[in-house]
């Protein structure tokens, strides 16, 4: 059984612990917040019947029973808090975008490989079926010529934002802006899907404070490229797109909530090609459609899978998770840095 800290009081720490209910191989066991949010750690403790609270955080990776610390902290907090965790030899959970510097995402997969130690990046999109789905159906659509996501929602802090006052979401101090927290979904189902990109260029749209509110990032891949916009800034629906010579599948929702796969390719057992009314050549085609089963919470599965991993001690999975972590990272920094986004 994991016993599991929580670590921060945010709304994401909300969610995983509801997310969590289900899983019978993970013990609530304790929570950290800062000594101004200690009301709602306690509130939390109640209501999730965890036995430790603490303000102190060296104080709880000296003392607590828990074995695994889940991050929920703002940005750029990660590192710290992360790097701490695995030197007291906690197994750690970090909330994404993993750090804001790639030689920090090398750093700690390096602290956790050389003690045996477990670092995950919490990140829905790996941990959904409808991502193992595309996983398998990618050899479907033949040569590879191209993938589009798009995951836009005008953010709930964007009009505060406009009058000048600035969330952590908005601030380049924090690690804010659209590429790092909303564009990495869509970057993590390239990379997961294609691996890691030859290069990496964005074109963002810069507010006052010099943080990207919306942009979109070009990632290049042999034979292909990768498009995936992101924006706090405006809406669209939500998808992913990906095209072959010989087909396409589409995820038509928010990249972070998958729950459909539509895979459309080429029906090699008919020869016969029709002309449509523009003149375009149609191909006899085979439509696979796929519905991930209904789960408690977005974040169940995640959970679920980190449990396993570190149960079974299945080192050789937690390594192939990390190393794509990693890889974003390096994607995540070579595009900002190249698109002037000082952190």
């Amino acid at each position: 059984i994991m016993k599991l800290a929580f670590i921060g009081t945010g709304k994401i720490i909300a969610d995983a612990l509801f997310a969590i209910e289900p899983i019978k191989e993970i013990e609530k066991t304790a929570i950290f917040a800062r000594p101004h949010s200690k009301e709602k750690a306690e509130a939390f403790a109640k209501q999730y019947n965890i036995a430790e609270v603490y303000t102190d955080y060296e104080k709880l990776l000296t003392e607590t029973t828990a074995d695994t610390v889940y991050i929920g902290l703002i940005n750029s907090a990660h590192y710290s808090y992360a790097k701490q965790a695995l030197l007291h030899g906690k197994n750690v959970i970090l909330e994404k975008p993993f750090t804001g510097f790639y030689n920090e995402a090398q750093e700690l997969q390096q602290i956790a490989e050389e003690n045996k130690l477990f670092i995950f990046e919490a990140v829905t999109v790996l941990h959904n079926e409808v991502f193992y789905e595309m996983k398998k159906n990618v050899e479907k659509l033949g040569t590879l010529r191209m993938a589009l996501c798009n995951y836009s929602q005008y953010s709930s802090r964007y009009d505060a934002y406009l009058e000048g006052d600035i969330t952590h979401s908005f601030d380049p101090a924090y690690y804010g802006g659209s590429l790092y927290d909303i564009n990495v979904y869509n970057i993590h189902y390239c990379v997961g899907l294609f691996g890691e990109p030859k290069d990496a260029t964005y074109y963002p749209n810069i507010g006052p404070n010099g943080i990207d509110t919306s942009g979109t990032l070009v990632m290049e891949y042999d034979g292909f490229s990768a498009v995936c916009t992101g924006s706090k800034d405006s809406d669209s629906p939500g998808y992913v797109c990906v095209q072959g010579e010989k087909g396409f599948m589409k995820v038509d929702s928010k990249p972070n909530i998958a729950s459909e796969l539509k895979t459309v390719y080429a029906d090699e057992n008919i020869k016969e090609k029709v002309k449509d009314a523009a003149g375009a050549m149609v191909r006899a085609t085979i439509t696979e459609d796929y519905k991930a089963p209904e789960h408690h919470h977005r974040m169940t599965q995640e959970f679920t899978d980190f449990a396993r991993v570190i149960d079974e001690k299945d080192y050789e999975t937690a390594k192939e998770f990390l190393d794509e972590t990693v890889a974003v990272v390096k994607v995540l920094e070579t595009a900002r840095k190249k698109a002037g986004i000082e952190f």
